[in-house]
């Protein structure tokens, strides 16, 4: 999906030139970059539509204008340097500000999973992680199965994942990608001897899940181009990977498929899934060279998921339940017409998921927005529900490995709880604290108070806001506020924890998160009135949440900043052109601004697999109403809000080109003397820069640009 993990680190600003507003930032007097342009027509069903700025897609192309693309990209950072030399100090300081809130010298709760105790364990100094094990008791000698510190020597960029050992304990395999394309290597090692076999498995996922006899690896291989998922296939230890048998081909570009195992072990499970239809496959692991099994054939407009228990599959679906439902049905009758409701469908309750253990099942539900846990003892059929008590909160199923468990790992947090790790017992219903994030430096959460409000939006539909800030903190007019939302595919954003944060409400700022449609946050319908030929309810919402907020006297347009990123970016640039004179300022990160062009260029990486979220453009009732908000499309002659732009050379999810486009297009349009930047990292993708703390210098560039903004200099 277009979306990005880092949401929660990112700040905003500036768009009035008010005189009210302090500025004690001098900007300095200098040019920005101007982009060549050439005319290229990209409309269709009759509609003019020149893209002068479409060269600029040429990278990874290595065309004829791959070179003039970096020279652009180079230029524009070296102008974002300039404009930002007086702050250089200021980022040194937030970066250190900021990592020094991070316990460098850490470890993760050890999760037990046959036989072992596994974890991960973090040096002072180091970026990445240490992966290990202990065999049966946390006292037992401590195997270390990768140092990724050491392997990440060398890379400017380097992520590690997938991690998977085989049944027998004895291999790991695991993903590389050194680029940031989410193209993975995957690599095998013996645990035993230490040795990384020779079997090397590229283009994939990541992932690869075992059979159960030790030797055979089901793995999802990726198209070169597109990225898209296309096979999955199956690979013998040894085996020259060229020649591994694919045991499934997608033949629609718009599905997502994967390869994985029944929490049980007993399955593994072929997973091909779109917007609005899904399938399964299913195969006994202890016959990985056997046939796999349709589940269930693909229904139009239903969607599905399993999972083993005992004698029965379970399934989550929204078959004739808007907001899913549970079933059940035996072993050898997976068909739909043997499928028995276990919890029926609820038109305030949205049923996500389900953790299957040997004698209990956790349901995660949502209601009104906030997250809760359902405990169900299969036996008895008797239930209960995990008790929180705070206004807004994340609570989620962590690491469960264990089939045969009656304690279930889960994670809490808040936006003033640090990330809190508990194991509950279903059974007595204890639940023990295993950990909680210690905030170097020391971190207080009394000190800080949040809210849940709601906004009326134009269409009358309330929009829950989570809100944040520190003790003492004024709301009046003059009080900067950080409004962040995302809106887009069901992808709903709780309200958590961020120790980066703390370096905005500690200097007086309010932050706000905006549960808007196209989200998942108050059930499904939420996301299905904010996509497709709803998605304009998306974009009203945040500017009613912000009109909201203004009116309650929590900032006001002198003050306030939106941020967004990927497909949140989209959103960032709807707003801009819909009310730029709402917004001090903006971040728009890794932002899809525009959205016709992608969608119709069906080589680039994700298109086909997001028609039923944006629609197809090639249908002319799809093309006209993508045209009508698509931020590259409605940029005009007028005045727009102070601006910072990011993205990623090597992004795999939004193209580079997509925002520097939109940058370009903005500088022979916009009428005012508001600061525009385009900041592009030239060796990370969608996600940043790897690392534990790499990621925190662009953060602290983004916290200076609003700062700079907001008179703030220290």
């Amino acid at each position: 999906m277009r979306i990005i993990l880092l949401f929660l680190a990112v700040l905003i600003f500036s768009c009035n030139q008010n005189k009210e507003v302090k500025e004690a930032y001098q900007w300095p007097d200098a040019t920005p970059p101007v982009a060549e342009k050439k005319d290229h027509e990209t409309g269709m069903h009759g509609d003019k539509r020149n893209d002068e700025y479409y060269w600029m897609a040429d990278f990874f192309q290595k065309g004829p204008d791959s070179t003039k693309v970096v020279e652009y990209l180079t230029a524009e950072n070296a102008y974002t340097d300039t404009m930002m030399a007086g702050t250089k100090k200021f980022q040194e300081d937030l970066f250190k500000e900021m990592k020094g809130r991070i316990k460098e010298k850490d470890e993760s709760v050890p999760v037990f999973s046959n036989g072992y105790w596994y974890y991960t364990r973090s040096e002072e100094g180091q970026q990445y992680f240490k992966y290990c094990r202990k065999k049966g008791s946390l006292k037992a000698p401590e195997e270390m199965l990768l140092d990724v510190d050491k392997m990440a020597e060398g890379h400017a960029y380097y992520s590690a994942t997938g991690f998977n050992v085989s049944p027998d304990n004895k291999l790991l395999a695991f993903g590389v990608d050194t680029v940031s394309r989410r193209q993975y290597t995957i690599h095998v090692k013996n645990l035993e001897t230490g040795e990384i076999y020779k079997d090397r498995i590229f283009p994939t996922s990541g992932g690869a899940e075992w059979g159960n006899d030790n030797k055979t690896l089901f793995y999802t291989a990726t198209n070169p181009k597109t990225l898209l998922s296309e096979k999955i296939k199956r690979h013998t230890l040894g085996a020259d990977s060229k020649k591994d048998v694919v045991v499934y081909n997608e033949k629609d570009k718009s599905n997502y498929i994967g390869v994985g195992k029944t929490k049980s072990d007993k399955y593994i499970v072929i997973a091909s899934s779109a917007t609005m239809s899904s399938e399964y496959r299913i195969l006994d692991a202890d016959k990985p060279e056997g046939e796999f099994t349709v589940f269930q054939p693909r229904m139009k407009d239903v969607k599905y998921s399993i999972d083993h228990q005992n004698d029965k599959f379970l399934i989550v679906t929204n078959k004739d339940a808007l907001n899913f439902r549970l079933m059940e049905t035996p072993l050898n009758k997976t068909g739909v017409e043997n499928w028995k409701e276990v919890i029926p469908t609820r038109d305030d309750v949205l049923l996500e998921d389900i953790d299957v253990f040997k004698d209990y099942l956790v349901i995660t539900e949502r209601k009104n927005g906030l997250l809760q846990l359902r405990v169900r003892n299969v036996n008895t059929n008797s239930e209960h529900y995990v008790d929180f008590g705070e206004p807004a909160y994340a609570a989620y199923p962590s690491s469960n490995p264990e089939y045969n468990s009656i304690s279930m790992r889960y994670v809490y947090t808040s936006l003033t709880t640090p990330n809190s790790v508990y194991d509950y017992n279903m059974e007595t219903k204890a639940k023990e604290l295993k950990k909680r994030q210690e905030v170097v430096g020391g971190y207080n959460p009394e000190d800080y108070v949040t809210e849940r409000l709601y906004a009326t939006s134009r269409d009358g539909v309330k929009v829950p806001v989570s809100v944040v800030y520190k003790k003492g903190t004024r709301k009046s007019a003059d009080t900067p506020m950080l409004l962040y939302a995302y809106g887009s595919y069901g992808h709903s954003m709780d309200a958590t924890f961020s120790s980066t944060r703390l370096s905005l409400l500690d200097r007086g700022f309010i932050y706000a998160i905006a549960h808007i449609r196209g989200g998942e946050e108050m059930g499904r319908k939420w996301y299905e009135d904010g996509k497709m030929f709803k998605k304009k309810n998306t974009f009203n919402d945040f500017i009613d949440c912000a009109e909201f907020l203004i009116k309650e006297n929590y900032t006001s347009p002198a003050h306030l900043f939106a941020e967004g990123g990927s497909a949140g970016g989209l959103l960032m640039g709807a707003i801009s052109n819909l009310r730029p004179e709402l917004w001090r300022g903006i971040i728009a990160d890794v932002p899809f601004v525009d959205v016709v062009t992608t969608m119709l260029d069906e080589s680039i990486p994700l298109t086909t697999n997001e028609f039923d979220e944006w629609g197809n453009p090639k249908n002319k009732e799809s093309y006209m109403y993508m045209k009508s908000y698509s931020p590259y499309d409605n940029v005009e002659k007028k005045d727009y809000p102070n601006m910072l732009v990011t993205t990623g050379l090597h992004d795999s999810q939004v193209q580079y080109f997509e925002p520097a486009k939109w940058v370009a297009r903005l500088r022979t349009h916009k009428t005012d003397k508001n600061v525009l930047l385009l900041k592009t990292n030239m060796e990370a993708g969608h996600g940043g820069a790897s690392g534990r703390f790499e990621y925190l210098k662009e953060v602290a560039l983004q916290f200076a640009f609003m700062f700079a903004l907001e008179g703030i200099d220290k």
